[in-house]
């Protein structure tokens, strides 16, 4: 299952390594959910819980609109919420308007901007493109948090 993890993240973005601001990462070590259909993955999470705040590295789903991303989304607060996380935190990049919906449609709030972090990004991992969805120069990383639970 670990070689086929792996191989999801390299047909998707070209390799499991993941830099941004917060670190960089092995997405095929990390923990994380796999959405399964007909023995082949259709959708993955990964992520990482510290003290009271997790935050998601990535999340793909091959079908969008069919739910995937949601149940993957709301696995990963679950299981946040049980460790004593009280937050969720994702970072996106400024051109991926999708993800951005995606995740305020799930109560996630804008929290901050790093300008040029995916510019820092590409000096660490050169195959980041200059352009992404939609002809936008991908520049920056938009940082999304979300209460799990309403502290006392």
């Amino acid at each position: 299952m670990q070689e086929d993890i792996r191989n999801f993240f390299v047909e998707q973005w070209g390799s499991s390594q993941m830099v941004v601001s917060s670190g960089t990462y092995d997405c095929a070590k990390l923990e994380g959910f796999v959405y399964m259909k007909s023995n082949q993955i259709h959708g993955l999470v990964t992520y990482v819980i510290r003290d009271e705040e997790v935050e998601i590295i990535s999340l793909d789903s091959l079908k969008e609109n069919s739910g995937i991303g949601s149940r993957l989304l709301l696995a990963v607060e679950q299981i946040a919420i049980h460790h004593g996380a009280v937050q969720s935190a994702v970072i996106t990049t400024n051109d991926n308007l999708r993800a951005l919906g995606f995740y305020q449609r799930r109560g996630y709030r804008l929290e901050r901007i790093i300008h040029d972090a995916v510019t820092r990004a590409r000096e660490q991992k050169s195959t980041i493109p200059q352009v992404g969805y939609d002809k936008i120069p991908l520049l920056d990383e938009i940082i999304l948090t979300k209460k799990l639970i309403e502290e006392k």
